[in-house]
């Protein structure tokens, strides 16, 4: 019975420590971003709601990421002086610097090709949210019907915030990276195959030392 055991031991153990983790789940999506003293940080809110002041600098990438820790960084100029050289100030108006980044090949959905990244300075009323600055530059939009947004200046031409790297492509419903301002982010932990794998050791390793009791008390 214990040399029995041992061997179930030794099988579910080398089973266990075989299995790696779980390959990450990326989602193709823009992210938005502010720039401020000289860094680009993940913005806080979305567009729909974020209100830029005049001489503010926001950029939006398009990638595959996990989540906000491992998101792209917009590329290219980010100087409002330079993308915003050629558009006066005017009364009642804000000034807003935009960098639109559409991403490399490698994240682009089967058969797009990425346009070339490029700047944009947005001159809009003063209480106009980012999205309406985006919206004057670099139309067409395209948005999901949970106001997610899918594509900037017709690229993508399909898909929104879709998941891959992980199986099926689905629609990634908590991928709505700029309404709740957090990427998805895929499922790290132990799975319930670990956990069960350890009980059995646990199991087993219990009825051993039962059993050997029993040979040496009976």
């Amino acid at each position: 019975m214990i040399r029995r055991c041992a061997v179930l031991l030794a099988t579910l153990l080398l089973a266990l420590t075989a299995t790696g983790p779980a390959h990450a789940t990326g989602y193709r999506y823009w992210s938005f971003w502010d720039h401020a003293a000289g860094h680009w940080t993940y913005a806080t809110q979305g567009p729909a709601t974020a209100r830029p002041s005049d001489g503010d600098v926001q950029g939006f990438r398009f990638s595959v990421s996990e989540d906000s820790g491992d998101a792209s960084k917009p590329r290219g100029t980010t100087s409002f002086s330079a993308i915003c050289a050629r558009t006066p100030a005017q009364e009642g108006k804000k000034r807003v610097a935009l960098v639109l980044d559409f991403g490399t090949a490698a994240d682009a959905p089967s058969g797009e090709t990425p346009p070339a990244g490029r700047t944009a300075c947005a001159r809009v009323p003063a209480d106009a949210t980012t999205a309406d600055a985006l919206a004057s530059v670099a139309k067409p939009l395209r948005y999901d019907t949970n106001a997610l947004l899918c594509a900037i200046a017709g690229y993508p031409q399909t898909g929104c915030g879709e998941q891959v790297g992980g199986g099926k492509k689905t629609t990634a419903a908590p991928g709505r990276a700029h309404q709740a301002d957090k990427a998805p982010k895929s499922d790290s932990g132990p799975s319930v195959g670990l956990f069960a794998g350890a009980g059995a050791v646990a199991l087993l390793g219990a009825a051993a030392v039962w059993q050997a009791r029993r040979r040496r008390h009976g």
